[in-house]
């Protein structure tokens, strides 16, 4: 699997400089924002969207019947949709017919982080691993979410000297939209010990993806080592964990490997010994029924 860079994203059109907002620089990070029917008209003749991790942040409202693949996910979108992207999650959606309109806005960490605020993207629910952030709309909701595109659009267009923090309030309103859509327990964790705890369990895990080369080694890979690192004892933190998650510190782990898993095995070329190294197995036999008791195939199967 490849990670689209900025460059790459611009590459893939035709005249791409003229795509690129004047003004914009390194110190104030990246923005675009573009409608999907247009946009598409500037595709060269190339594949369609690929299944990879961008090194950019994306918004996308989505009109038209598509199926959306996220992280180890499969989304059918039957009529319209607001999908949020990060970085650290490979995602694409295929069109399922001609009829496809919308606007989506790229953008950079620091381009938020330039706000008054300091907003730093990944501290936001929205964007937090694990989740699960692709919304089907009603009507009205899409209106809504157009209205505040269309306002963006305008904005990036226009002489005004302070437009980037004015399309920055923007930005967060469509976070805001799309934040009030998930479940209240994402939101509003409660903010006691044990929470703290499950929250730096669920970062250190995070941290150890994405799995980016064969000679990477998940350098965590017990609910042992978790709790080493986080100096608490092996019992407490699974106890934090069934409180606040229901499932155990082992089944955490194991989800996010198999979902990590899942991923280089459709996403790369690399051998099932390969992958087994990466992910902690030291006998690609055991990568093999662990993978073949998570999901019921064995990893070459899933790959075929």
């Amino acid at each position: 699997m490849n990670t689209t860079s900025l460059e790459g994203f611009y590459s893939e059109f035709k005249d791409a400089a003229a795509l690129i907002p004047e003004g914009i620089s390194k110190e104030i990070g990246h923005f675009n924002v573009f409608r999907i029917d247009e946009l598409n008209r500037r595709l060269k003749e190339k594949p369609g969207m690929p299944y990879n991790r961008r090194t950019y942040y994306k918004i996308s409202l989505i009109r038209g019947k598509n199926k959306a693949e996220y992280a180890d996910k499969v989304i059918h979108i039957e009529k319209s949709a607001l999908l949020f992207a990060t970085p650290k999650v490979p995602y694409h959606y295929i069109p399922q017919d001609d009829d496809q309109s919308g606007c989506f806005c790229i953008f950079t960490d620091d381009f938020l982080a330039k706000s008054k605020t300091g907003i730093v993207p990944d501290e936001l629910p929205i964007f937090q691993p694990g989740g699960y952030p692709v919304f089907q709309l009603t009507d009205e909701a899409v209106e809504e979410i157009n209205t505040i595109f269309e306002k963006i659009i305008k904005e990036l267009a226009s002489d005004y000297a302070f437009k980037y923090d004015l399309i920055r309030n923007y930005l967060m309103e469509l976070i805001h939209f799309g934040q009030k859509l998930q479940p209240a327990s994402v939101l509003y964790p409660t903010h006691n010990a044990a929470a703290r705890v499950s929250s730096l369990f669920i970062e250190l895990l995070e941290r150890q993806f994405p799995i980016e080369s064969p000679q990477q080694k998940l350098g965590l890979r017990t609910a042992k080592d978790y709790a080493d690192r986080l100096s608490v004892h092996v019992n407490h933190l699974n106890k934090v964990l069934k409180e606040n998650t229901g499932k155990t510190t082992t089944h955490i782990i194991s989800s996010r490997i198999v979902q990590e898993a899942k991923i280089l095995l459709k996403q790369t070329d690399w051998n099932v010994s390969e992958i087994a190294y990466c992910l902690g197995f030291e006998e690609v036999a055991h990568f093999s029924n662990f993978f073949r008791k998570q999901t019921s195939v064995a990893p070459l199967a899933f790959r075929a």
